[in-house]
């Protein structure tokens, strides 16, 4: 039997992770992202790619854009929004970016071809970002633009072992269907933080008005753990030598040191992960170090730039200490990206594209529950439309 498939743009596309997770019921008719890397890996993955377009989306035109999709996917830069950024904000020259994609999907609207459903992706400080004027200024955009969103949090961690929340502004056309059993009358503590409600609170009347709460349900109990994750003999990474390791440990504060110690009276092997920070000390100075953890949980995955480094998997047998750097493939599936996507051959450029990514089970949770329903709902409006 077959299946009803719905079209979608992938903007700042990326490897094509928003592609994996959405899955086979969605087909994209354009693909967008000016990174030579990441193009090379998502032509890979998913040829011949005669959807993607490798123009900055500052050069992008209408002309550019084919058909009518149900849905654009939007994950655009966080940089200049993150902690790790400056925090520019949306006048940043790559979170800035947001603005001529909005521009497009309003021209679609003026020529008669109107994007039913919109899907924003960033970290979480985008909520709070300048005060929370950038937020603002993305919510009065859609509202203006004639659509109602509603705004989540989805924290990879319900799906795989890595911390990793980030912000989803799920909008729909105000013309559009809107099932109500997709609604709930007020924020949930597991999709609405309470970040988000202070927003709510912050924002005009008008967008109160137009802001939604969507209902998904609680996942399942995540039965991935960190250790089932990470290879015993890693490919693109070595080990580090004994002195590195030791100057490692010699990063750690009496905190971190504790949990070593603590992981080496279990008796079994214990894996964690190393991240190094930048802190001060006693006497006021920043200096580096390396906080470790052992809750079979990885830290954020992060891009090496902006100050950022890369993690580390440290693994505790008794006495015996290793350490070394998460491999790509290990970074991958701590993304829900399956085995058989192929990285990238150098381990920058591959720990790059997934620590700039999307986590796919995050995607396909917020597919099943809202993004298929409400295409469901509104292809058959859509069809009249066109």
């Amino acid at each position: 039997m077959s299946i009803e498939r719905f079209d979608f743009y992938d903007f700042f596309a990326g490897g094509g992770m928003a592609r994996l997770g959405l899955g086979p019921r969605w087909r994209c008719l354009f693909a967008n992202d000016n990174s030579e890397k990441k193009a090379q890996a998502y032509r890979v993955n998913f040829p011949p790619a005669d959807e993607l377009n490798t123009s900055s989306v500052h050069d992008l035109t209408l002309e550019d854009l084919p058909g009518q999709p149900m849905l654009s996917w939007a994950s655009f830069p966080c940089q200049d929004l993150s902690l790790a950024g400056d925090r520019r904000g949306l006048s940043g020259e790559r979170s800035g970016t947001f603005w001529p994609f909005w521009n497009l999907m309003a021209g679609m609207a003026k020529q008669g071809r109107p994007v039913p459903l919109l899907v924003l992706e960033n970290v979480v400080g985008a909520i709070t970002s300048h005060n929370g004027d950038d937020f603002q200024a993305i919510l009065e955009a859609l509202s203006e633009g004639g659509y109602v969103f509603g705004p989540m949090v989805i924290d990879a961690v319900h799906f795989v072992p890595q911390s990793r929340p980030r912000l989803f502004i799920i909008a729909l056309r105000q013309d559009a269907h809107l099932p109500v059993d997709l609604l709930q009358s007020g924020p949930s503590d597991l999709w609405h933080p309470q970040t988000l409600r202070n927003a709510y609170e912050a924002v005009s009347y008008g967008l109160r008005q137009v802001w939604l709460w969507w209902k998904l349900p609680k996942p399942h109990p995540r039965r991935l753990s960190l250790s089932d994750v990470i290879d015993n003999n890693p490919t693109g990474v070595e080990w580090h030598t004994d002195e590195e390791t030791k100057r490692l440990l010699g990063m750690m504060t009496e905190v971190n040191l504790k949990k070593v110690s603590e992981a080496q009276k279990l008796g079994r092997r214990a894996i964690g992960t190393v991240y190094k920070r930048t802190r001060p000390n006693k006497e006021g100075e920043r200096t580096q170090r390396a906080e470790v953890r052992f809750d079979e949980v990885s830290g954020c995955l992060r891009t090496p730039v902006g100050g950022s480094s890369r993690q580390t998997v440290i693994i505790v047998e008794g006495d015996r200490i290793r350490s070394r750097l998460l491999s790509p493939r290990e970074a991958a599936r701590l993304m829900g990206v399956p085995d058989s996507y192929r990285l990238p051959q150098k381990y920058n450029d591959a720990y790059h594209l997934m620590g700039d990514g999307l986590a796919v089970p995050a995607v396909s949770w917020l597919e099943r529950h809202l993004l298929r329903p409400l295409a469901l709902a509104n292809v058959a409006l859509q069809s009249v439309a066109a």
